[in-house]
């Protein structure tokens, strides 16, 4: 088959397309021809051998596919066969590749209507957006900043608090990310790289204040975020893609009354019923129509371009590799 391999931690280009043997299915586990693999800012920093944890290499990275079930392990039934379905991997767990192997109790069915690559949207980074709403709860006269805005989260934390009737303020880059945060539901759509983007943020709320931000960004564009919220107001950190966390100081909390949160991993999957509730209830949502994601696909071959258009900031949406695309 055909992968993505790294062999050495570095730049983008580290990142090799090579021709590998097939994985067989375990017991208990199917064997996906996979549709779509999900890409995430997590994979670049493993790929840089950044962090507290480095695969033994080489490796084939990944860790989201989606994709038709072509052979099943000892223990499974053949009715998995031709089903399509979708699934988290683990970091660095095979998903690059055009065949990934997964235990069955770990896979969900594809609903109806919902592509491959929404299907691998929505199983990881919708899951997280599912459960940020949860712990934000977003009612109709609220006030929500999200940033990155028009990231993979970013997009649908905009659709769902939109949804529930909260006055949305994205904070994205260029005019492209600007109208993606438009389309998906938010009233006001900003550049954070432009000097005083928090007074057109003020300027356009006419009088009403910021009471919940979901930042995803840190550093600077964080801090400016959180200046921005009201006294008695929520800040839910939920990823720090600009490389540092926002800085919080004991005056924000006291003086200001702010509630600060940091929910990521299992401490988010705890509130919502566990991970794989999430999964379950994100996917539901995209079939039902309740969340739309936005898919920027690159071929699999292109996985290096990939990674450095994510790194670069010059994605909009969730980043997937479709196998056999532009072949």
């Amino acid at each position: 088959m055909r992968a993505i391999r790294l062999r050495g931690f570095g730049p983008a280009d580290v990142l090799e397309p090579a021709d590998v043997e097939d994985p067989e299915p375990g017991p208990g586990q199917v064997r996906i021809a996979v549709r779509a693999a999900g890409v995430q800012l997590v994979d670049t920093a493993v790929r840089r051998g950044d962090g507290p944890w480095r695969p033994e290499l080489p490796v084939v990275p990944g860790s989201e596919v989606a994709g038709v079930v072509d052979a099943v392990g000892a223990g499974v039934s053949d009715d998995w066969l031709g089903r399509r379905v979708v699934a988290q991997l683990g970091l660095a767990s095979g998903g690059y590749a055009e065949l990934a192997v997964r235990e069955v109790d770990a896979v969900h069915v594809v609903p109806e209507g919902v592509s491959c690559e929404a299907a691998v949207a929505m199983v990881c980074t919708g899951a997280t957006a599912v459960g940020l709403l949860d712990a934000v709860a977003p009612q109709p006269d609220d006030v929500v900043l999200v940033t990155a805005a028009a990231g993979a989260v970013g997009h649908l934390l905009v659709q769902g608090a939109a949804r529930r009737g909260a006055f949305v303020v994205g904070v994205a880059g260029c005019g492209e990310k600007r109208r993606t945060v438009l389309r998906s539901g938010a009233a006001v759509a900003v550049d954070y790289r432009e000097p005083g983007w928090e007074d057109r943020v003020r300027s356009a709320l006419g009088g009403r204040e910021v009471g919940v931000v979901l930042d995803g960004v840190g550093g600077a564009a964080g801090r400016a975020a959180l200046e921005l919220v009201a006294p008695g107001g929520r800040v839910v950190m939920f990823g720090t893609s600009s490389g540092a966390p926002t800085a919080v100081s004991t005056p924000d909390l006291f003086e200001r009354a702010l509630t600060v949160t940091v929910a990521v991993g299992p401490h988010l999957a705890r509130r919502s019923g566990g991970v794989r509730a999430l999964e379950a209830r994100a996917l539901a949502e995209a079939a039902a129509g309740r969340f739309t994601p936005v898919v920027q696909a690159f071929p699999l071959d292109g996985a290096a371009a990939a990674h450095a258009a994510l790194e670069g900031r010059r994605t909009v949406g969730k980043v997937v590799l479709v196998p056999g695309l532009g072949s």
